[in-house]
């Protein structure tokens, strides 16, 4: 496995999830849709025309997406990846409803949180069975090795057409493995099915952030937690939270 990833910047597994498990997630993001309906923080990605559902640090919202980021299954791709030790940066959904489920264009994901040693990998894990017709992603093999590209807007895309992509379709339950620096996107959802997909994000706790002003930028509550191995480097950097109470009004 881990000699395809460090040749394309990609790698599809199937099956990492069994049936039960899906619908387990499943359920999940629809008790947290169900939560955030109707308040200020049921809102769509501010950068795309359609529908699209994005929300941070599912295992705060759910708990079985703690037991998800830490799955057996999936931990014994991740270890062989990035390492015998990986932690987790942050976890995301990502719901596109159908005929109107909005592209993403062409990017990297390096610019939203980067690092010094690149091993950041997504873990793209499928809810539903998804092709072309409801806008699976695109990947462009090799791209990783381009290193971090010019990227533009609000959402850091490259001037790559999907079309440069090969289109990876999956079923539910399949996870797609993708390195931080490898050129993805998805088109449309064309069709009358809803695309679920879950992203969990992974590193090397020794590959540390590219500061910017001496800030890390892209900092989640759920940063930080180790799924296989060992921090060596918990006590040389750890975020600082301020916290600040903020009452949601629904209606």
């Amino acid at each position: 496995m881990n000699e395809h990833y460090e040749e394309d910047g990609y790698l599809l597994v199937r099956g990492v999830f069994d049936a039960v498990e899906v619908q387990e997630m499943r359920d999940g993001l629809a008790r947290i849709l169900e939560t955030v309906e109707g308040t200020a923080s049921d809102r769509n990605h501010a950068w795309v025309a359609g529908e699209l559902k994005g929300f941070h640090d599912l295992q705060y919202h759910d708990a079985v997406f703690t037991r998800m980021v830490a799955h057996p299954r999936l931990v014994a791709v991740l270890t062989d990846l990035i390492g015998p030790n990986v932690q987790l940066h942050h976890s995301k959904m990502l719901v596109k409803p159908p005929e109107q489920g909005a592209p993403f264009p062409m990017h990297q994901d390096y610019p939203y949180f980067p690092h010094t040693q690149h091993s950041l990998l997504a873990a793209s894990v499928h809810l539903d069975d998804t092709d072309e017709e409801n806008g699976c992603l695109h990947v462009v093999p090799g791209s990783h090795k381009l290193g971090p590209l010019d990227a533009q807007g609000d959402a850091h895309t490259v001037d790559y057409p999907l079309e440069s992509g090969i289109p990876c379709p999956a079923a539910a339950g399949d996870v797609l493995f993708f390195n931080y620096l490898t050129i993805h996107g998805s088109g449309v959802n064309r069709s009358s099915r809803t695309r679920r997909n879950v992203l969990f994000q992974y590193r090397d706790p020794a590959d540390a952030p590219v500061l910017r002003e001496g800030v890390e930028e892209h900092v989640d509550w759920g940063m930080g937690l180790m799924v296989a191995g060992g921090n060596p480097e918990f006590w040389g950097w750890r975020p600082r939270f301020r916290i600040r109470q903020v009452e949601l009004v629904s209606g």
